[in-house]
């Protein structure tokens, strides 16, 4: 019989058919993107600088890094804690704020950034940010929304913490592991934490402290215990 889903069972043209349109821009949205997982930064200048020698150097792109390589605010750029003390200026807890993040639209729009320009790689970002005064960590992030392809070390995609503040989606998505061989150690280390004995027995009687008042013995007893036999 006659098919239904087509524009030819109703003499429609395809062009002009509204579900024909739809689904053309449906096809635009399902574009998978190119996650390029890499063991260290240096690599992926590595792998950017050999992107430019073939046909897709112009493919839109971008390098998700961490602020100890992409901030330029000339405090926090020079501090231990550059995470936390970027959270606080981004919330102005104490009055201020980071003037270079305001001007991040400046940096993702730049002409050189765009697919019509060859590949880049951190170190051009981060110049072109302290050349226009804007914060090459979270204009990186902004060029993610539009990039075919986006370097990133393996724990951007291993760490699910990491995956949720950087806003990473991998369903539908297309990954590549460079050197996948270290992957285990990668995985090891994302689900590890270290801890000094000092701040164990400090929790701990943080915890007794909390057993003593009552204060939600169930949750509490369980952790003072563990607490304990680590000590």
């Amino acid at each position: 019989g006659p098919c239904t889903e087509c524009s030819c069972s109703s003499g429609k043209e395809a062009d002009k058919d509204p579900r024909h349109t739809k689904k053309k821009e449906n096809d635009r949205l399902c574009v998978p993107k190119i996650f390029f997982g890499t063991r260290t930064h240096k690599q992926i200048t590595q792998i950017s600088r050999e992107l430019k020698r073939t046909a897709y150097s112009c493919v839109p792109m971008t390098i998700l890094s961490s602020r100890d390589y992409t901030c330029i605010h000339p405090v926090v750029s020079n501090s231990s804690n550059r995470n936390e003390m970027c959270v606080e200026l981004l919330e102005g807890k104490h009055g201020k704020s980071c003037s270079y993040y305001h001007g991040v639209h400046k940096l993702s729009e730049h002409h050189a950034l765009q697919p019509a320009c060859q590949a880049w790689d951190i170190e051009d970002l981060v110049s072109l940010g302290r050349k226009l005064r804007a914060c090459p960590y979270f204009a990186a992030r902004e060029l993610m929304v539009g990039a075919d392809i986006v370097f990133c070390p393996y724990n951007y995609l291993l760490d699910p913490q990491i995956r949720d503040s950087m806003e990473i989606k991998l369903k539908d998505q297309v990954v590549i592991l460079d050197e996948a061989h270290n992957i285990e150690d990668c995985a090891r280390e994302s689900v590890s934490y270290g801890v000094t004995e000092s701040q164990l027995r400090a929790a701990r009687e943080e915890l007794e402290l909390m057993l003593n008042n009552n204060i939600r013995q169930k949750h509490h007893e369980p952790l003072q215990a563990v607490c304990c036999s680590l000590i």
